[in-house]
């Protein structure tokens, strides 16, 4: 069956997700319409196709122990000089990104890798482009806001073409179950501390 090479990231939703599509295309990012606009989970990482089945199975684990947060973009940051890369901050909901990102590579699992850089929730608008457009992409989004109820991830394949296809959509599981009462209980019949 050969190899895949799959990617995890939550989708940034529409109109952001084309909006900011569409703005990397113009700074001259002739991957853009590639790739859909996200926030990476698990950056592209090769596979046996034949473990495509356990990759799914794990990442419904995530899901189902993950729960729905507030995900808001605001502004823009860059990793230069260290990488050429500007991107829209992730300034809600980074923490429950990182926590899903370290589940979907946990050890156990069956993309369990390291990290080349330390782990930082970004949507990129602009990678690997020359200095005056990054210039421009991180100036020109310096305002852009978003914000939406993140309530699930999906997983990528790369096509031989280098567009990355959307597989499967992992949602959040975590229906609050409250433990039931006693129909009738009373202030009195509770125990106190």
């Amino acid at each position: 069956m050969g190899t895949v090479t799959i990617g995890v990231s939550i989708a940034v939703p529409e109109p952001h997700g084309s909006l900011l599509q569409e703005r990397r295309a113009g700074f001259g990012d002739a991957a853009a319409h590639g790739i859909p606009t996200h926030v990476t989970l698990l950056p592209p990482t090769e596979v046996d196709a034949a473990d495509l089945a356990a990759v799914e199975a794990h990442l419904t684990e995530v899901a189902t122990a993950g729960r729905p947060f507030v995900m808001r973009l605001s502004g823009t940051g860059t990793f230069r000089p260290l990488s050429p890369v500007v991107y829209v901050r992730v300034v809600e909901g980074a923490e429950a990104c990182a926590w899903l990102q370290k589940q979907v590579r946990h050890a156990s699992g069956p993309v369990a890798r390291e990290l080349q850089f330390p782990y930082h929730p970004h949507v990129t608008v602009a990678h690997g482009i020359d200095d005056a457009a990054m210039d421009r992409a991180f100036a020109e989004l310096a305002d852009f806001e978003a914000e939406w109820p993140c309530t699930g991830f999906a997983l990528y394949e790369q096509g031989t073409d280098g567009v990355w296809r959307k597989l499967r959509e992992f949602t959040f599981g975590g229906r609050t179950v409250v433990p039931p009462q006693p129909a009738h209980a009373d202030r009195d019949s509770l125990p106190t501390g």
